[in-house]
């Protein structure tokens, strides 16, 4: 181990002994012992024993530490400390702008320990009011953890698409004017998390590289695989094909598709001509052109060949947002502006409110009298917002035992409920599912807010019996919502499909808790196209007035 490395592991125990309130003194002392390790002049893997504990500062206890670190990797107090502190904790550390001090609070005060889920409170602007902190530093932490992310390798696909917009963008300019250039890949379809971006394009690998190299990133070619591969300033991987006119449809048409497709159409015939668009390899195949986000392997070539696909809804399918927040809760912008900015920007006709309720402490929860006062609030904008309207909703939180929270007088006055799990995440799969099915049979429930709790490449979902929880809203009639936030996209895309086998609606909720996030819902659009939805499976892309209707049924 170099220098930098043993002086690191003296600074992370000096971090953890601070989190956990020890002696300030002895933290101090080995805050120091790395500093001066890090600066030692010579190679401390060269030193013997004496050599190190006679340098200035270091002393004997440290040369100690320092020995045990080179036969083991650690010493034991170090161990100590790293043995009871959770492994999301141990990676909030390497956050930039994120001492022990702060950690503290957001482990201890927010009940926080991973940082994804620290990622989402950000996004949900809860660590703004919370000691210490601040909006400004709350988005400076937030920025922290979405480079940190991206230098593990994986990414969510709505982080990366700014990023393959403007690479598309730079070659379109670059390359000769009538080039087909298109993404392909798992970015192609959509996918919700990713470890590159991949276009082809109809020219030749030379001109390929020549409009790349303009970019000045660092690049690697990669000769066997007939491609250039590159990360961006963000650190996003690129992989990049050279194509010809003549075969360009069959190319774009194997570098998108699953494996799983891909070996259904080799089925049908192997080897596939080459064709200049897609669509002609499909004709050839006897088949319907099927969409890329469909390209997975399940069903589509059976629908494309009964001319069965759906008509996959899009966003301007979209009448209204279900599942916001505002300042009444958790939210920066306050109702008003959320919800003229749903009216003037997005153009809909309506706009649910779903603050968060009384036992969401952290998020402040609403009490019965706040509920009572934003009615009121709502009530005097739609006099002003007429014909746009402002539905009464609420996000009740679902109990450990799956009842709602509020009772149901209460319950029964809004237009519309949302119940979501945000607590006791741990629960076995036999228990977390019934607790959801408890919380779907309540009379009340509209709409089940992301039924898993994940956080992308954060926090897998809780386990739940997919199935019987589907099964429990067909035959309540409530709603499943696709939580839009980049971060979730729960339900996942891969059950859509059974649902709507059995009649379950869905809601793309951006559950937006500022104006920008009710942009979300284009991500909620992929993921039902993924799943292969219509309009007239989802709730809002009902017209206000069948919206209304429904809700009152």
């Amino acid at each position: 181990m170099d220098n930098k490395a043993i002086a690191k592991l003296f600074k992370l125990c000096s971090q953890l002994m601070e989190l956990y309130d020890e002696n300030p003194f002895r933290v101090k002392g080995i805050a120091s012992a790395s500093f001066k390790l890090e600066k030692l002049p010579s190679a401390i893997a060269n030193m013997t024993f004496e050599e190190l504990s006679a340098q200035p500062g270091i002393g004997k206890s440290t040369a100690e530490k320092v020995q045990q670190i080179m036969l083991t990797g650690t010493f034991p107090e170090l161990t100590e400390l790293l043995e009871k502190t959770p492994i999301g904790i141990q990676e909030m550390m390497k956050i930039k702008g994120l001492g022990p001090k702060k950690i503290k609070i957001i482990w201890q005060d927010l009940d926080i320990e991973s940082v994804g889920e620290l990622y989402y409170a950000c996004n949900e602007n809860r660590l703004k009011d919370a000691k210490g902190f601040g909006y400004k530093t709350q988005e400076d932490i937030k920025k922290a953890i979405e480079f940190a992310t991206a230098s593990e390798g994986w990414f969510l696909y709505a982080r990366a698409l700014p990023s393959a917009n403007a690479l598309l963008e730079f070659l379109t300019k670059q390359l000769p004017a009538g080039t087909q250039i298109s993404f392909a890949g798992d970015f192609r379809r959509k996918v919700e998390v990713l470890q590159q971006i991949e276009l082809i394009a109809d020219v030749s690998r030379d001109a390929l590289e020549n409009a790349l190299v303009q970019l000045k990133y660092e690049m690697e070619l990669e000769e066997t695989k007939n491609s250039i591969s590159f990360k961006d300033e963000n650190n996003f991987s690129f992989q990049v094909y050279p194509s010809e006119p003549h075969s360009f449809g069959t190319d774009l048409l194997f570098r998108t598709g699953s494996e799983a497709h891909i070996e259904q159409l080799q089925k049908i015939q192997n080897p596939i001509p080459n064709f200049p668009t897609e669509k002609e390899c499909y004709a050839y195949l006897g088949l319907d052109y099927i969409e890329p986000e469909l390209r997975e392997g399940f069903d589509e070539l059976v629908l494309a060949k009964e001319h069965k696909l759906p008509e996959l809804i899009h966003f301007d399918d979209l009448k209204g947002s279900l599942h916001n927040h505002s300042t009444y809760s958790d939210g920066v912008h306050s109702l008003s502006e959320m919800a003229n900015y749903c009216k003037n920007e997005l153009k809909l006709q309506y706009f649910g409110i779903c603050d968060h309720s009384k036992t969401a402490v952290y998020a402040n929860g609403l009490s019965s009298e706040r509920v009572q006062q934003q009615w009121a609030k709502i009530d005097q904008l739609n006099q002003q917002l007429t014909p746009f309207k402002i539905l009464k909703g609420i996000e009740s939180d679902i109990l450990s035992d799956g009842s709602l929270d509020y009772p149901d007088e209460l319950l029964s006055q809004f237009d519309f409920v949302v119940a979501s799990v945000h607590s006791n995440l741990k629960m076995d799969e036999e228990k977390a599912t019934a607790r959801l099915i408890k919380a779907i049979e309540n009379p009340y429930t509209t709409i089940l807010g992301h039924p898993t709790g994940r956080l992308l490449l954060s926090r897998a979902g809780y386990p739940i019996d997919y199935k019987k929880v589907i099964d429990a809203c067909a035959e309540n009639n409530v709603v499943i919502e696709i939580n839009a936030n980049p971060l979730r996209l729960d339900m996942d895309w891969r059950w859509h499909r059974y649902a709507v086998s059995k009649g379950v609606l869905f809601s793309i909720n951006p559950d937006a808790h500022r104006t920008e996030g009710l942009w979300d819902m284009h991500f909620g659009i992929e993921v039902a196209r993924k799943g292969g939805l219509t309009k007239e499976n989802c709730l809002n892309a009902m017209s206000l007035s069948e919206i209304e209707a429904y809700l009152k049924k």
